[in-house]
């Protein structure tokens, strides 16, 4: 099988185009610099880098052709610039389901858990459009839906540590929430894509722990032996007032803003239960076995 996988350097894609390749599949990783490190790293005898923006249609239909499966692991939530919810999460998500379209292929994609047309966050309401396109596209697809990813929280927690000596939490860090290990979710994708029978369907996968950013705070500080370790709180208000700068001149920091303060007080637990009864082959990683050694 070829596959294409968009947002193959990142964090979870790159995880996806490794197991993929390692079952012998020829796996191509759409990126817009295959000079970068992050491109570069990637290489082995099944793994092609192919140039290509999902901003830019016209790059996709090359990238595609050919291929028997498209995988999305794209977003735009961090920019910078024109990178927006709206530029990759929708429009770019559109332009790949179209070039599936034109290559015959079939189609995973990756969202978010709690997606709606009506959430109050707008990367939520960017996906849900691009999940409906999806669903009328007639390509073959399945929909992967995940909580957060617990490396990229504790990756945060740790370089804000290594900055100031505490770890830096957004608002009052009470609110349990669902974190799921990245290679978790990887598994997921890698059975999605490679079993038939999962097209047409909704997956969801979390993690087996809710847990709130105080929680996650002293897992970190157990891991890198320091107890004691003291959190520092940016308050909502602080929180609150950068996300509405967003309303007059949208940027990443408004929308990380927005993102945090919806997370430390909407409802963001969740029970990954059903998916693994269903699936119990699939890994459920504990949070504190998440953080690299």
């Amino acid at each position: 099988m070829i596959i294409l996988v968009a947002g193959g350097t990142g964090r979870l894609g790159s995880l996806v185009v490794h197991r993929l390749a390692a079952r012998g599949h020829q796996v191509r990783v759409l990126t817009r610099d295959p000079a970068s490190a992050a491109a570069t790293g990637l290489a082995a005898e099944r793994v092609q880098t192919v140039t290509g923006d999902v901003r830019d249609a016209t790059s996709l239909q090359p990238a595609a052709d050919g291929v028997d499966l498209v995988i999305s692991a794209v977003h735009g939530l961090t920019g910078p610039g024109r990178v927006t919810p709206a530029s990759v999460d929708r429009d770019g998500i559109i332009n790949l389901v179209d070039a599936a379209r034109a290559a015959g292929a079939e189609f995973v994609l990756v969202s978010a858990i709690g997606t709606t047309a009506n959430h109050p966050i707008g990367l939520f309401r960017m996906k849900a459009v691009a999940e409906h396109y999806l669903h009328t596209s007639g390509v073959p697809w399945t929909i992967v839906r995940s909580t957060a990813f617990a490396e990229l929280y504790l990756d945060l927690l740790a370089q804000s540590t290594g900055r100031s000596g505490r770890p830096v939490i957004f608002g009052r860090g009470d609110n349990p929430i669902n974190f799921v290990a990245t290679d978790d979710v990887a598994a997921l994708i890698e059975l999605a894509a490679l079993d038939a029978s999962t097209r047409g369907q909704l997956f969801e996968i979390g993690g087996p722990r809710n847990l709130t950013f105080v929680e996650l705070t002293k897992i970190l500080g157990n891991r890198i032996g320091d107890n004691a370790v003291r959190a520092r709180h940016v308050p909502r208000l602080v929180l609150r007032a950068l996300a509405a700068t967003g309303h007059l001149c949208p940027t990443a920091p408004a929308r990380l803003a927005e993102l945090a303060l919806y997370m430390d007080t909407a409802d963001m637990t969740f029970d990954s239960s059903p998916l693994h009864d269903r699936y119990p082959q699939l890994p459920a990683t504990n949070v504190a076995d998440a953080i690299s050694p």
